[in-house]
């Protein structure tokens, strides 16, 4: 019996790019980011302003070994795919990709802030994801609410 070729779920595809991303940063593979990104990324941060890490990095104002993206968790919605990291009791974080066909066409960065993801349907808005920091469950965090 031959192996069927089965199509991936879009899901799957958008949270294996965005998998891609984060190794090629780690490494270094500058190529291979710009090839992952839209010409016109949109591009949307809430948070302290020195913590605009992931900005530095990808413009090249820093390298990579300033502050390391580990992500914890990995969550695709539709044409999102939802990442969150933090380290130590200090730095948390939520990045937010969108993708169209494969490319990274947006990214919303939260530093340091809660965030409930929410679909609108008509007059309901149900959480599809919500930020999970360990470390900082006890800490105040300010909150948002990205509706999709």
């Amino acid at each position: 019996m031959a192996a069927e070729n089965v199509e991936q779920p879009p899901e799957n595809k958008n949270k294996a790019a965005v998998d891609e991303l984060y190794k090629a940063l780690e490494g270094g593979d500058v190529e291979k980011v710009a090839g992952l990104l839209a010409a016109d990324l949109e591009w949307w941060f809430h948070g302290p302003q020195n913590c605009q890490h992931m900005m530095r990095v990808l413009t090249g104002e820093s390298g990579r070994a300033m502050f390391k993206f580990q992500p914890r968790s990995v969550t695709a919605i539709d044409d999102r795919v939802i990442v969150e990291g933090w380290e130590g009791s200090q730095a948390y974080w939520v990045h937010v990709w969108t993708l169209k066909n494969g490319l990274i066409t947006q990214f919303r960065e939260y530093f340091n802030t809660w965030l409930t993801v929410t679909e609108l349907i008509g007059h309901q808005t149900p959480t599809r994801w919500q930020s999970q920091p360990r470390d900082l469950a006890n800490r105040s965090l300010p909150g948002l609410i990205l509706a999709i």
